[in-house]
């Protein structure tokens, strides 16, 4: 049995589901044990019933939203300075020590790029495949520029080449990445691309979305991981679905915006359909929305299928995964080129339909539900996603590199005692 050190970050939703989902498939063989900053979604690995180590420094409410820019490519300003890099580093690598971790899986926790290389601890990554070093090097559009016609498609390979050098090649990472981990005896980071890429880089994507690309050696395809919340569903999702109307899901994860809530939700109150929307985090207590939008706590979405005709996300690839594997048609809203990409390959296998986050707030949204609600078409491709789905388990393919990787470490230290 091994000890197992994960670290997301806990005020993103998906890193955390995700993390718990590759703990539960370790279990029983190995030890599980979370650390986190933040209080946001770390009562859900609590709930999960692993041990949690709630550690400082915490950032901001200010500086989260700056590192989650960061993170999601959208600015290459991060809040990381010297001294919060550094103690969150003397933090990673005392836990580390304590616990005898052998291997640390992280979300986007990127200091950890340096505790886990200084305790020489391997280190894994499970972590869409957009925005990767092999995904921005081999893209030729990644779609920072809408639009099919000439001039954009133009204006996006030029976008695109430009994101290509800054990503990979630039030295563009905050400075106290660099110091901090000469300080430690670590190779310095440099690039945007150095705090995004573990020694083992775990893809929780499909086959298809690999299509065309060359993977390096420390890159390889796990498969889907998403939430499973252990709850039931709320008795106001099985009554909704008991009723003559269609039934919509509206799922915008944690990185969406009250602004978004509203507008997506105002079009779908003009539509002859029932709303359960699992929003309440984003909304004031004064919001008041129409009566056919259900608002909820966060809910086992996974069990949605069959109850749900369609569904409105964000693109944030667990939102997006949950409903492939539910076999449900959605519109996909994506921030930001991960999620617009995790959204166009949905579009791709004819289970999606695409719309920029300001056409939420238009008839183009209700459109668009139309479309998906009409045309059985897009509820047969939805099922051969399903199904394709269906044969995944991205947490126990996870665990199983771990695991390759531990033994092959284990033999190599047998041979070499000195090392």
């Amino acid at each position: 049995m091994a000890t197992l050190l994960f670290c997301p970050v806990t005020f993103n939703l998906a890193e955390v589901t995700r993390m718990i989902e590759v703990a539960k498939a370790a279990e029983p063989r190995h030890r599980a044990v979370f650390m986190g900053y933040e209080n946001d979604f770390a009562g859900l690995i609590a709930d999960a019933g692993f041990e949690y180590r709630a550690c400082e420094p915490s950032m901001s409410a200010a500086e989260r939203a700056q590192a989650l820019k960061f993170d999601q490519g959208r600015t290459f300003r991060s809040p990381f300075t010297d001294a919060l890099v550094s103690a969150r580093v003397d933090v990673e690598r005392a836990l580390i020590r304590e616990t005898g971790a052998a291997a640390v899986v992280i979300g986007t926790n990127t200091t950890s790029m340096i505790s886990a290389r200084a305790e020489d601890v391997p280190l894994f990554y499970a972590v869409p495949f957009a925005l990767t070093r092999p995904q921005v090097e081999q893209t030729e559009r990644l779609g920072l520029v809408r639009g099919s016609g000439r001039l954009a498609r133009a204006a996006d390979r030029v976008a695109t080449a430009l994101l290509r050098w800054a990503y990979n090649h630039a030295p563009l990472a905050p400075r106290a990445f660099g110091r901090v981990a000469k300080a430690n005896g670590v190779a310095p980071l440099k690039t945007v691309v150095s705090l995004l890429e573990a020694d083992h880089n775990l893809l929780t994507v499909m086959t298809w979305e690999l299509k065309g690309y060359r993977l390096p050696d420390s890159y390889q395809r796990v498969g889907p991981i998403f939430a499973h919340l252990d709850a039931p569903l709320p008795p106001i999702v099985t009554e909704l679905a008991a009723r003559d109307a269609p039934l919509v899901y509206l799922g915008l994860g944690s990185s969406a915006s009250r602004e978004l809530v509203l507008a997506a939700a105002g079009q779908l109150a003009t539509l002859a359909v029932n709303v359960v929307a699992p929003v309440r985090h984003y909304l004031h207590d004064d919001d008041v929305l129409a009566p056919n939008i259900h608002v909820t706590d966060l809910l086992p979405a996974h069990r949605l299928g069959g109850l749900v005709d369609v569904a409105v996300l964000h693109g944030g690839q667990g939102t997006v995964q949950t409903a492939c594997a539910a076999g449900i048609p959605f519109v996909g809203m994506g921030l930001q080129p991960e999620q617009v990409w995790n959204v166009d390959q949905c579009v791709a296998q004819g289970n999606a339909l695409a719309l920029s986050p300001k056409q939420a707030g238009t008839e183009a949204l209700a459109d668009a539900v139309r479309r998906l609600l009409s045309d059985d078409g897009f509820g047969a491709a939805a099922g051969r996603v399903q199904a394709a789905y269906a044969n995944e388990d991205g947490a126990a393919a996870s665990v199983a590199a771990i695991e390759s990787v531990l033994a092959a470490d284990s033999d190599r230290r047998s041979a070499n005692p000195t090392d």
